[in-house]
């Protein structure tokens, strides 16, 4: 994949999220895909803070929005290159501060297979 590439991927996955379009986003990860978040070791401590499959995707990005309606995410910066993206956001949730969050997509074949959630 070209940085070009990998970068139209990362503005389809903001989209996507911020359109509560979980189909969407799921759709841009492999099916055996990884995402590791401090969010899901804090909420799911029995994975270790990670999930494997769009299935498990699917199912945290629906409970996060069911128990966040307003969440959303403003892009702060997008680093591609041909491996993988580095995106900086600040996470928006109702009744929370905002806070900057860093995350990495490592695509292979068109498609994410790893994602990995950083904050503070």
């Amino acid at each position: 994949m070209s940085a070009s590439e990998n970068f139209s991927i990362a503005k389809a996955w903001l989209h996507a999220f911020n359109a509560h379009d979980v189909d969407a986003l799921v759709a841009l990860y492999a099916e055996d895909c990884r995402h590791t978040s401090p969010k899901i070791r804090v909420l799911h401590p029995e994975t270790g803070g990670q999930l494997i499959g769009r299935p498990a995707l699917a199912k945290w990005w629906r409970e996060a929005i069911a128990r966040l309606p307003g969440l959303r995410y403003e892009e702060t910066a997008l680093t591609a290159d041909g491996d993988r993206v580095f995106m900086e956001y600040v996470r928006h949730a109702p009744g929370d501060a905002p806070m900057p969050v860093a995350e990495v997509l490592e695509v292979r074949g068109g498609k994410i297979v790893a994602s990995r959630v950083y904050h503070g």
